[in-house]
């Protein structure tokens, strides 16, 4: 066990108190009180029957002293709840591990001065927004000179040749363009994950690839608000960036990543 892990006070509010780490369970008003907050819709009218059949649920997830904090009619037989509950279970923390992105913090110039050193061309970076989903802000932030939150963009590396291939790419021309342009790495955004259909998306993509013979040489990189490098990986995915990820923080990724692996 780490240093950190058997670690059994920790700060919470009102001040420092004893945390067993290997026994964690969810609070709200005091330190191991095992509330939980939940919200869900249900396809039942309105009315105290559908308060009763959350309240049942809650109890059926094991769940202990379930309260409807609100509810609300949201038309056509269905009704929308959020309760307060108590959480009878524990977990330990110490024994939890979630593979993680393994990169240095640099700058702008340190990205460029890391690739200067490595490579005699720029690393041709390919994004998209695949299948149905039409939500570029995100790609665009990754990938534009503007950037996000004053954090310029790829394309304002000396680093990068980027090609922003927008909305509603499908996976086979995404991939006709990969070898076309010779590219280094893929970004992927999914915005929309109705029905799970970003891990769909994204999985077709990687077998396409690999069908292809394109796996091996290129990276394959995809974002988020749904999206983790744990999920990222268990998809086929060489790395994954959730919501608020910087620009620089893919830059960083992707130069460190390839200089390990072929510079």
């Amino acid at each position: 066990m780490s240093p950190a892990a058997s670690q059994k006070v920790a700060t919470a509010a009102g001040g420092p108190q004893a945390v067993d780490l290997t026994r964690v369970r969810p609070y709200g008003d005091a330190l191991d009180d095992g509330a939980v907050m939940l919200s869900f819709s249900l396809p039942v009218p309105f009315g105290p029957e559908a308060q009763e059949a959350g309240r049942a649920l809650c109890r059926q997830m094991g769940l202990r002293e379930p309260q409807v904090y609100h509810a609300h009619d949201l038309g056509a037989g269905f009704t929308y709840l959020t309760l307060y509950a108590k959480c009878p279970h524990t977990i330990d923390f110490t024994k939890i591990s979630v593979p993680s992105l393994a990169v240095a913090k640099l700058d702008r110039k340190g990205i460029d001065d890391l690739w200067a050193r490595h490579f005699e061309r720029r690393l041709r970076v390919l994004g998209a927004c695949t299948g149905d989903d039409a939500h570029t802000v995100g790609i665009d932030a990754i990938l534009n000179l503007k950037g996000y939150h004053g954090d310029k963009g790829l394309e304002a590396y000396r680093a990068f040749e980027v090609f922003n291939l927008g909305a509603q790419v499908r996976n086979e021309v995404l991939l006709g363009r990969v070898r076309e342009l010779g590219a280094d790495v893929v970004l992927v955004s999914q915005i929309v994950t109705q029905k799970d259909c970003h891990r769909t998306n994204l999985a077709e993509l990687i077998d396409l690839a690999e069908a292809e013979g394109l796996r091996e040489r290129v990276l394959f990189v995809c974002g988020g608000p749904r999206l983790s490098h744990p999920l990222a990986l268990e998809l086929g995915f060489d790395a994954g960036f959730g919501p608020g990820t910087q620009p620089s923080e893919v830059a960083a990724w992707i130069v460190q990543e390839l200089v390990e692996r072929y510079a």
